[in-house]
């Protein structure tokens, strides 16, 4: 009996047609949204059967198994991470049962992180893809396919995994958010040269992008010599349709599709999101039967990614120029003269004009910067954008937080954007209360990434790099801080979160409010090893009521009890004196040690940190 030819040698004398999607199949069947389709291969598996089946009987010369999700978190969300094995192996069997002569079976790797950049609970991805790989190689599978990686670090992860446990044939798809770059800032034309290098035997492009855009991509870079490509286009763009999903792409468009793709060397044509039988039916028709064509090796124009880069630095010395000429950030001014950031909370109402005479006269007491939170408590203020935008006007410095709760990541990547339109830029990323403790119980906490992640994502910006990973024509100038909460039960613990942010990027650090003198001193000899200055929190107290409840029942405030007692002592305006004693004290106690104050406006009585902020600047400026 002659020996089939390897899948590698195949691709040098014919166009092979890949299979489209499984899951649009399964979705079309009656199998609703939520369901574990990769367990299906167990529970189902002659639904599986049936789909690659129709695809073999269109003219796919490639299956892919039903393994998109079947790694260990991706189970994970059925609970069924204790089936890896099971589900890849039956995947496996099911393809290859349906597999007639001349059609090959790779076994399906899709991204862990996906449109995650940070899995909760995290996960060792190196274990992850080695358990899936091992599941997938044990049943015999003519390649291995990963796909839909949006970036090249955790593609290359998941190759390097791969390649060291087989020597079949590797498939790495990139999937892309911009037709330039990965998400994680690579252009693909290095992408693409360093997956090859890296022992790649095709490389391609697989979801996300229809026909067109993936020929855009494919025509304006350089592939690397002696590399095979392949792709795998949506059909179109998803819209739902009378409450049912679609997409618009026609098969006869795939066809003329297949042929482009043909003529740029492309020698794996298949199909991803919305594709059906059909419209592999309709390019095994147009290009099934035809040689594949060699890749025209374009020579490397200088590229527009680099041009546009230098252009960043320029742009990005020139803010950075009109930024110290104009208001020297504080993270620099703090390092050389004592420094006061005053927090002054949005409005709840429609009115602003108490905020704004705030903000001018706490800049008149002498704050360098005014902070503005980001619904703080998850409960609903004014847009601290718009506020903020009104200060600039005023000549009033703002700091604004943002916060991971209430945008997604393009709520946030705009929301930034519009700040640096307004000249905003110096910002404190929180994490931000969930939604469910605030004045809107039923509305949702978004928290796309954690604190760390859109600090990284940021200073990304800063380097001209947007979220999805597109080059920006000019880069931000973000000064970026991060919060501090010193009053945990394991502070080393909390000193390393800080460390992380720090390493994340963070330019400076505010802390939530202290109330123990003596506790100044311990923080510094805890963080004097940080390259970042800290501005350590300060919030003068009202009254007794007022101390109990940020005691009791806010998060991340501790008072003493010597503190306790003496706001009890007193009512009225006697107790704002002595709340006002209080906070000098400890302004005596952190000045000592620590360049930066943080004073804590309560609740819109701005007058007592003005007052604060000419006792700082009173007690620090030259004799």
């Amino acid at each position: 009996m002659q020996e089939r030819q390897g899948l590698l040698d195949v691709i040098k004398e014919r166009i092979i047609i890949g299979d489209g999607a499984m899951a649009t199949q399964l979705y079309g069947m009656g199998v609703p949204v939520g369901v574990c389709y990769e367990e299906l291969c167990v529970s189902k598996s002659e639904v599986v059967a049936s789909v690659h089946r129709s695809y073999v009987e269109a003219g796919a010369m490639l299956l892919e198994t039903n393994t998109f999700g079947a790694h260990r978190a991706g189970l994970a969300r059925y609970g069924l991470e204790g089936q890896v094995e099971e589900i890849n192996g039956a995947a496996v069997r099911l393809a290859r049962q349906e597999a007639r002569d001349g059609v090959y079976v790779a076994g399906t790797i899709g991204a862990i992180t996906g449109a995650k950049r940070q899995l909760a609970p995290p996960i060792d991805l190196t274990n992850a893809y080695a358990e899936q790989a091992m599941a997938l190689l044990n049943e015999g599978p003519d390649a291995i396919l990963l796909e839909t990686f949006l970036d090249l670090a955790e593609l290359r992860l998941a190759l390097q995994v791969v390649r060291k446990l087989t020597d079949k044939p590797v498939i790495a798809q990139l999937a892309l958010l911009d037709l330039a770059v990965t998400r994680d800032g690579e252009p693909v034309q290095d992408a693409f040269r360093i997956l090859f290098d890296e022992g790649a035997d095709v490389i391609g492009l697989n979801c996300r992008f229809g026909p067109a855009d993936m020929q855009r991509v494919l025509q304006g870079i350089e592939i690397p010599k002696h590399a095979a490509l392949s792709v795998y286009p949506n059909a179109g763009l998803l819209s739902m349709t009378d409450g049912h999903y679609a997409y618009p792409s026609e098969p006869e468009y795939f066809a003329a599709a297949a042929l482009d793709f043909r003529e740029l060397g492309v020698r794996i044509i298949g199909g991803c999101c919305g594709t059906t039988p059909a419209h592999v039916a309709a390019m095994a028709h147009a290009v099934g039967n035809l040689p594949p064509i060699e890749i025209k090796h374009r020579q490397k124009a200088e590229s527009a990614i680099v041009v546009r880069s230098s252009a960043m630095r320029a742009v990005l010395e020139k803010n950075a120029g009109e930024m110290e000429a104009s208001q020297e950030p504080i993270h620099e001014k703090v390092l050389h003269t004592h420094t006061v950031i005053v927090e002054l909370d949005p409005p709840k109402d429609l009115n602003a004009t108490a905020f704004l005479e705030g903000a001018k006269a706490l800049q008149s007491a002498g704050a360098d910067a005014v902070t503005l939170a980001d619904n703080s408590l998850a409960m609903i203020r004014m847009s601290n954008m718009a506020l903020g935008a009104l200060m600039k006007q005023q000549g009033v410095e703002p700091l604004l937080h943002i916060s991971c709760r209430d945008r997604n990541l393009i709520g946030q990547q705009s929301h930034l954007m519009g700040l640096h339109a307004l000249g905003i830029s110096q910002i404190l990323v929180v994490t931000g209360d969930p939604s469910r403790f605030g004045d809107l119980p039923g509305a949702t906490s978004v928290f796309d990434v954690s604190s760390f992640d859109m600090i990284k994502m940021i200073k990304q910006l800063n380097q001209g790099t947007g979220f999805s990973g597109k080059t920006m024509d000019v880069p931000s100038t973000f000064v970026v801080g991060a919060a501090f909460n010193p009053h945990v039960r394991h502070f080393d613990k909390a000193i390393k979160r800080l460390e992380r942010k720090v390493e994340a990027g963070a330019d400076f650090i505010m802390t939530q409010p202290i109330y123990d003198p003596r506790f100044f001193a311990v923080l510094r000899d805890a963080t004097k090893h940080l390259p970042v200055p800290l501005f350590v929190g300060i919030m003068p107290l009202l009254s007794q009521r007022n101390a109990e409840f940020l005691h009791n029942e806010v998060p991340g405030i501790f008072l003493t009890d010597d503190v306790r007692e003496r706001m009890a002592l007193h009512k009225g305006a006697r107790a704002r004196e002595e709340g006002i004693a209080i906070a000098q004290e400890l302004l005596d106690a952190a000045i000592e040690q620590f360049k930066g104050i943080y004073l804590i406006t309560p609740l819109l009585r701005y007058e007592m940190t003005a007052q604060l902020t000419s006792y700082v600047k009173a007690k620090t400026s030259p004799q």
